[in-house]
């Protein structure tokens, strides 16, 4: 039986558009997948769309199932939820995970899938490529029962990793974004917000998310002596200056990457497996529906992305929809 699909393809920094695709016959050991949704992760995803990821990074920007290569014609993403229409009896009719762009059905490995529990709907479970990212922070971040925490940057990825950690105990955790109608994002998960004016400083740890030079200069100034920034942020090919004179040395503060790309050193014993497993577990808390903040049709991407990019569609995570007889 000759299986089809459809692909949402990045023609050229700016324009994308649907494509028609053939798709190969399912090996031993393989799966043939349903779309039912997928996410549109706006940070990385929008940068993407927008051509911005440096020559130096298209090598280690790769996402798993991508073709073609950036800028341009590309096809791109990784928050992808799906029926197995077919493949082995262990995953036949489960809904699962897979770390593959916007395309109606596609053939991967069977371990390319991972299965989403029960108690996640599949219309939450788009977001657990970004909380697989706020796990993989919070193993390098470390943070202690009793820390005072701020997150700076109130996107997708730092309101996942805001998400986390208000279930420490005894933690202090304060939302930090420019934009004031994030407050009821915080407040949907449970920690506090503040304006970067405003935030509270003597942090132990903060977590910088907000992919701007003005946030991560703001995240050193809220740290109390020899406190830790972890940097989350992805620039892409902008350059970024840093405020290092003056007291950075003095009061020993430290800058430390994230990148979901590796497993944490801290878990050395842990797989990429297990990671995305444990984010799969965590999405059964259901405040972690506020992230998702829009809902389109697979067939209108191609003018969707357009406005997600410019910021004329506002979004965390932006979900796609896919029609059953796709």
């Amino acid at each position: 039986m000759k299986h089809t699909g459809r692909a949402f393809w990045i023609d050229s920094p700016g324009r994308g558009a649907i494509r028609d695709v053939a798709l190969p016959e399912p090996g031993e050991g393989d799966v043939l997948v349903r779309t039912l949704f997928s996410g549109v992760s706006r940070g990385t995803e929008t940068l993407v769309f927008r051509g911005g990821v440096p020559v130096s990074q298209h090598t280690a920007m790769r996402a798993p199932f991508q073709e073609g290569d950036f800028p341009g014609p590309v096809k791109y993403g990784y928050l992808n939820v799906g029926v197995v229409e077919q493949g082995p009896e262990t995953l036949a009719g489960r809904t699962v995970f897979c770390l593959y762009p916007h395309q109606t059905r596609y053939v991967v490995p069977a371990s390319a899938v991972t299965p989403v529990p029960d108690t996640v709907p599949a219309e939450r479970a788009v977001l657990a490529g970004t909380v697989e990212t706020a796990v993989n922070a919070l193993w390098d971040a470390a943070p202690l029962v009793g820390d005072r925490i701020a997150v700076v940057g109130g996107g997708m990825v730092g309101c996942s990793v805001a998400a986390l950690l208000a279930r420490f105990p005894g933690v202090r955790v304060q939302l930090v974004d420019a934009d004031p109608t994030r407050a009821k994002t915080a407040e949907a998960l449970g920690v506090g917000f503040a304006t970067p004016p405003d935030a509270d400083g003597d942090c132990d740890l903060v977590v910088h998310a907000s992919a701007t030079e003005q946030g991560l200069a703001r995240s050193l100034e809220l740290l109390t002596a020899e406190g830790t920034v972890v940097e989350l942020s992805w620039y892409g090919d902008r350059k970024v200056s840093l405020p290092l004179g003056e007291a950075f040395h003095s009061r020993r503060l430290v800058i430390r990457s994230s990148q979901v790309g590796t497993v944490s050193p801290a878990r050395p014993n842990r797989t990429y497996a297990d990671r995305l497993a444990v984010a799969l577990d965590l999405l059964a808390d259901p405040a972690l529906d506020t992230l998702v903040t829009g809902e389109s049709a697979f067939e209108d991407l191609p003018d969707v992305l357009p406005a997600l990019a410019s910021g004329e569609i506002p979004a965390l995570c932006h979900r796609v929809r896919y029609d059953e007889s796709d």
